[in-house]
């Protein structure tokens, strides 16, 4: 099998490492990240590139770009600490709009993703239900032609940008019922929502979002009725070989980072990479990255395929993993320093540390994993 990448995803990689280093510039970023409308430049400079358009359809506005593509995008983010919400956006709002939506819903909305112009959260979590997909309280009752959705959505990332939120909200049965889950493309401007915005320890934004009798019609219904959780399954894994291809970004750049410290940083008269347990700790570092990367190759190669959700929690527990050796040991090279605002690496440890927490953390993933290939066997 030929794991080269094509010259055009080379191309591809080459412009958006020019483009982060220009705009995300460590100063730059946290100078970014301080201003409340400061991610607009680099949203506006990804639409410019492509990149919000690369792996949606071309007869809506897309370039048809595979997972590949994606996860080339995502190394990239992953090296600069992009704190836009890509992933909420076109890669799960998209991607349910792509697989799910009507021929009007996807004219409505693919476009002007692709653009810059529309903002999706994905409204899923909730704040009792763990990392359980089909533990939704949020209920959405049937009135008329349309819905009355009532409920609460916690930690939802991208929600103070975004103009729509793609949430879950029960439509039958109890609450842990894997059948009677919907899923709803709910306007954030409507009648009924309200948001209690904050920023995340990464630097992301997020808010919890409350629906009170919002109403909604029947074409903000994504998918049949009753029929939203393996949507929602889908999207996640989605999201998830994203994600490790961004914690390998991450990842990858930490090593350096510390590899760069611990030539510089001097101890009993010589740079402390000349000492043997760094530099075997290091190698252990290097190893785990590269494992990582591995994973995140087999998921993205497996996203369309029966062994998708295998795939995706294998690689998730192998890069939280992953993220939490690389980013513990960084810190501790660097020592008490590391975790301070001033030092890059200590952002890269938070956003490790977020990444294993999205989408079901390592331990949720290994039981996940035991679940779906005992399922397999039988």
């Amino acid at each position: 099998m030929d794991f080269d990448f094509t010259s055009e995803q080379v191309m591809l990689r080459d412009s958006i490492s020019k483009f982060t280093a220009a705009k995300y510039e460590f100063d730059k970023r946290r100078t970014m990240m301080a201003s409340p409308q400061g991610w607009k430049a680099a949203w506006e400079g990804f639409a410019e590139l492509g990149l919000l358009a690369a792996p949606l359809p071309v007869e809506f506005g897309g370039l048809g770009g595979g997972p590949i593509d994606l996860l080339v995008v995502m190394e990239e983010f992953g090296k600069a600490l992009v704190v836009e919400p890509y992933v909420q956006t076109v890669v799960v709002g998209g991607g349910v709009l792509d697989r799910a939506g009507t021929v009007a819903q996807k004219q409505a909305h693919l476009a002007a993703i692709a653009t810059g112009d529309r903002i999706i959260a994905f409204a899923q979590s909730e704040p009792t239900a763990r990392f359980n997909l089909a533990d939704v309280a949020t209920s959405a009752s049937k009135q008329g032609g349309g819905f009355v959705l009532n409920g609460q959505k916690s930690v939802v990332i991208g929600a103070p940008q975004a103009d729509y939120q793609l949430v879950t909200a029960r439509t039958a049965g109890a609450r842990r019922e894997a059948n009677g889950v919907s899923l709803f493309l709910v306007p954030k401007a409507v009648k009924g929502v309200t948001t209690r915005d904050y920023g995340t320890v990464d630097g992301f934004k997020a808010a919890d979002v409350y629906f009170e009798n919002v109403a909604v019609g029947a074409e903000h219904l994504i998918g049949g009725v009753d029929a939203g959780l393996a949507l929602v399954e889908e999207a996640s894994d989605h999201a998830i070989a994203a994600l490790c291809a961004e914690a390998c970004g991450a990842m990858r750049q930490a090593n350096v980072l510390t590899l760069d410290y611990a030539r510089t940083r001097k101890q009993f008269g010589m740079a402390i990479s000349a000492f043997q347990v760094l530099q075997h700790r290091m190698a252990d570092m290097f190893m785990a990255v590269e494992q990582a990367i591995s994973m995140t190759y087999m998921v993205a190669l497996k996203l369309e395929t029966p062994q998708r959700a295998i795939a995706a929690s294998a690689a998730k527990a192998r890069i939280g993993q992953a993220g939490r050796f690389v980013g513990q040991n960084a810190i501790q090279i660097h020592g008490g320093m590391g975790m301070t605002d001033e030092m890059k690496i200590g952002h890269y440890f938070k956003r490790l540390t977020m990444i294993d927490a999205q989408f079901g953390n390592a331990d949720h993933h290994v039981r996940r994993y035991a679940s779906a290939t005992a399922a397999n066997a039988r």
